[in-house]
């Protein structure tokens, strides 16, 4: 899953996309079409910051952000869109413009979100995440963060399910870095496999994070060694999606590790 922010604030790559304070469709797809040729078969859309300590956006605004892109994408290229967002009018407008996943950090826990998405028809990403971007990293605290988070995915999966989205249709994600400390993350990293209802892939997204750079020191520009590792890790430990700002580094390193789980496949 390749990351393209429409954001002017996002942590990583926030403004790229923008020329005198609008959105360049031209430059996005352009982004877009990297991507695909990288290796990318997802493509997620944000409008909407979740870095610690974003400013929420608008409804329109982030309408304003996402669809337009969407409906580019979706007449140009062959790739599943994944449109991540908390808000239902989104969602439904972003199905309507060809978009194929919802990704929602909030789990579908926003007013409204839950029957929106399940109208949409679409799948849907849930990810845990203690507190809200704003404040989320202030004082994270668990008494078992591999447990609660856990029971959090499984309670997530039972609500669609309840709501009319089928277990077929969900993927679950840890939220890495989302109100959680390096050890958290590190403790999440570990029992990946474990942390998702049977059946259910686990999306993980720990490129470029905030936990390589205190860990190792690194500004965002130079994580890529971090995040590659990390990414093998969590493909070792299950993970079905990698969401990910560098795919063609990332799909390179995946390639290996199959050839080596598969021998045959030389």
């Amino acid at each position: 899953m390749g990351v393209l922010n429409t954001t002017p604030d996002s942590f990583s790559d926030g403004g790229r996309y923008y020329r005198e304070g609008r959105l360049d469709l031209d430059v996005a797809l352009s982004r877009a079409e990297r991507m695909l040729a990288e290796g990318a078969a997802i493509l997620d859309i944000g409008g909407e910051s979740t870095r610690p300590g974003a400013v929420p956006v608008g409804e329109q605004e982030e309408l304003d952000r996402v669809v337009p892109l969407v409906e580019a994408i979706s007449a140009r290229l062959e790739v599943v869109i994944s449109v991540d967002t908390s808000t239902p009018a989104v969602m439904t407008a972003a199905a309507a413009a060809g978009a194929g996943l919802i990704n929602d950090v909030r789990a579908l826990e926003r007013p409204g979100a839950l029957q929106a998405a399940a109208e949409t028809g679409l799948p849907v990403c849930l990810m845990h995440m203690q507190g809200q971007p704003g404040t989320m990293q202030q004082a994270p605290r668990y008494t078992d963060v591999v447990a609660e988070v856990s029971d959090y995915l499984h309670r997530r999966v039972q609500a669609c399910s309840e709501a009319g989205i089928t277990r077929e249709k969900i993927v679950v994600d840890p939220g890495f870095g989302f109100g959680k400390t390096d050890e958290h993350n590190l403790a999440l990293l570990r029992a990946l496999d474990r942390l998702a209802p049977a059946t259910i892939p686990v999306l993980a997204g720990l490129s470029r994070k905030s936990m390589i750079g205190r860990l190792l020191g690194r500004e965002v520009e130079e994580r890529l060694p971090g995040s590659l590792a990390l990414a093998m890790l969590a493909a070792q430990r299950g993970a079905r999606i990698l969401r990910v700002h560098d795919v063609a580094a990332t799909a390179d390193v995946l390639k290996l590790q199959q050839l080596v789980d598969c021998p045959g496949n030389v």
